[in-house]
């Protein structure tokens, strides 16, 4: 069966709104858990930041790279020139091929850097113009001198157009080299700010964290030392209470033996009187007998008055038979509470059980009797038990006897007597049947000594089932009863799986 979330939602309120080391524990281990949660999320931000920085500040580094790449490819571009011009060799055109090779991919990767950032385009933009430019003009130069017209080239070096571009390529790149420098500056110092951040909430973090592992090591230490505090009171108690459990349970016994030799008494005493009624009544009889037998005769001579022979031959017969009834109704109670006595002092004998045996036994024992009524017994497989014999089939016996007894002539009556083993060493049996039922006012009244239930056509003192819950009780166990009107009985007996004794004749 599911928990019921709104009964789970009330005991985690209860326990939170009353003071205890337990939530005290409980606030601490959280706090903690929070803590290391905001701490590692506060790091993984600041590193995350960190990493991006670090990426600015490597892509800056790779366009000043580019940008000097830019410079120093058109210095020696410029030497190569110069070279080719002075002495004709094409050989010396080489590293002029080689510097052009190196300025495409530099001005390539500095556009692109401008284009994700537009701030730059400014500062890249005459970088790239001027590069053009001193390229142009250097293969101005070049061709010429590739036609023979050498004087012309050389005048055009001298020109100092050339000089002028480079000066103003070197002043681009410079200012460009120091506007990186200093944002490259800028974002370090960030970075270095972010990891102090980091390392400084990291200290705090722990020294918070040791600070509460220490509380919380206090407060269980603390917890642990009231629960072995309780432990040995508990434990102190315990002991004490076993010696008062002991010596209630022995007062309890002496009184209720006290009560079964009073009852024992009570009935033996009440028997003698009891037997003189019921003599005296007998020969009050008799003489009955003889005064009607006299009027009879007297009769014959002359007239009797009527009300001397109503008197003897009605109201006395009556009178007598009230008498004989109530005697013989007081013999079967005093009878009824003698067996009560003599089954509460007589000795528990445990032996194994074949209980399926024995309810089919005490089955069989009444299968003229249902039989008769068209009624029938069904003894399922029972588990065994270690108990009394004798108070087995006397309340087995009990339960099956007023289940016939009490069937329902107007539907084919059913009795079935089932149980199983339960866990904790106990075992249950039942009593089924589809009888008259039990009305709820009367599932406890039945126990009890001289009372019935429903209607009383059937003999019986009201003994039998306060009988039973005695012997069940003596066996340690316990008996109750589902019961609804006009639907039949079952009677629930549960007894340990093994009858201890804690002294001859007595159950735990």
């Amino acid at each position: 069966m599911s928990p019921n979330p709104r009964s789970q939602w009330s005991r985690l309120r209860d326990f939170m709104r009353t003071p205890s080391l337990a939530r005290s524990i409980s606030a601490m281990l959280i706090l903690a858990f929070g803590l290391l949660i905001v701490v590692n999320a506060t790091t993984f931000v600041m590193i995350q930041r960190t990493v991006a920085l670090n990426k600015t500040i490597e892509h800056a580094q790779q366009m000043r790279r580019a940008a000097r790449t830019v410079l120093i490819a058109s210095l020696n571009a410029e030497t190569s020139q110069r070279g080719f011009l002075l002495t004709g060799r094409s050989d010396f055109l080489q590293p002029y091929r080689d510097s052009r090779a190196d300025m495409e991919p530099a001005l390539a990767f500095l556009d692109e850097g401008a284009a994700l950032d537009p701030t730059l385009k400014d500062t890249v933009e005459p970088i790239h113009r001027l590069g053009d430019r001193k390229w142009d003009e250097m293969e101005r130069t070049v061709a010429l001198a590739r036609q023979g017209r050498i004087g012309q080239s050389i005048q055009a070096v001298r020109s100092g157009e050339g000089k002028q571009y480079m000066d103003e390529l070197r002043a681009a790149i410079e200012k460009f080299d120091k506007l990186k420098s200093d944002r490259i500056d800028s974002r370090r110092r960030a970075s270095e700010r972010f990891g102090f951040l980091t390392v400084t909430m990291n200290a705090i973090a722990g020294l918070l964290v040791l600070v509460l592992a220490l509380l919380s090591a206090w407060l269980v230490r603390r917890y642990v030392a009231e629960i072995q505090s309780a432990r040995a009171t508990l434990d102190a108690a315990n002991a004490t209470l076993e010696d008062k459990v002991r010596e209630r349970t022995g007062d309890l016994m002496r009184a209720n033996e006290e009560i079964q030799r009073f009852a024992y008494i009570v009935s033996h005493d009440l028997r003698a009187p009891l037997v003189n009624v019921m003599g005296y009544t007998s020969e009050l009889e008799q003489a009955g007998k003889i005064v009607d037998k006299a009027i009879h005769e007297a009769e014959k001579t002359r007239v009797v008055d009527p009300e001397i022979v109503t008197a003897v031959r009605e109201e006395m017969p009556e009178a007598i038979g009230f008498i004989r009834a109530s005697t013989e109704k007081m013999d079967r109670l005093i009878n009824a509470i003698l067996k009560l006595s003599r089954e509460g002092r007589r000795n528990l004998l445990p032996e194994p059980l074949d209980m399926t045996t024995m309810a089919q036994n005490i089955a069989n024992s009444v299968h003229h009797q249902t039989e008769a009524s068209g009624a029938r017994i069904d003894v399922q497989s029972l588990p065994e038990i270690e108990s009394d014999r004798i108070s087995m089939e006397q309340i087995v016996g009990n339960l099956i006897d007023n289940a016939v007894k009490y069937l329902d002539h107007d539907r084919p009556g059913e009795i079935v007597v089932s149980g199983e083993d339960v866990p904790g060493g106990w075992v249950v049996y039942r009593v089924a049947d589809n009888g008259r039922g039990i009305a709820p006012r009367d599932h406890e009244r039945i126990f009890e000594l001289f009372r019935r239930s429903g209607k009383q056509d059937r003999s019986g003192e009201g003994l039998g089932l306060a009988f039973v819950r005695n012997s069940v009780r003596r066996l340690g166990g316990t008996i109750d009863v589902e019961s609804e009107l006009g639907k039949g009985s079952t009677f629930l007996l549960k007894f340990p799986k093994r009858l201890i004794l804690s002294e001859p004749g007595g159950a735990l």
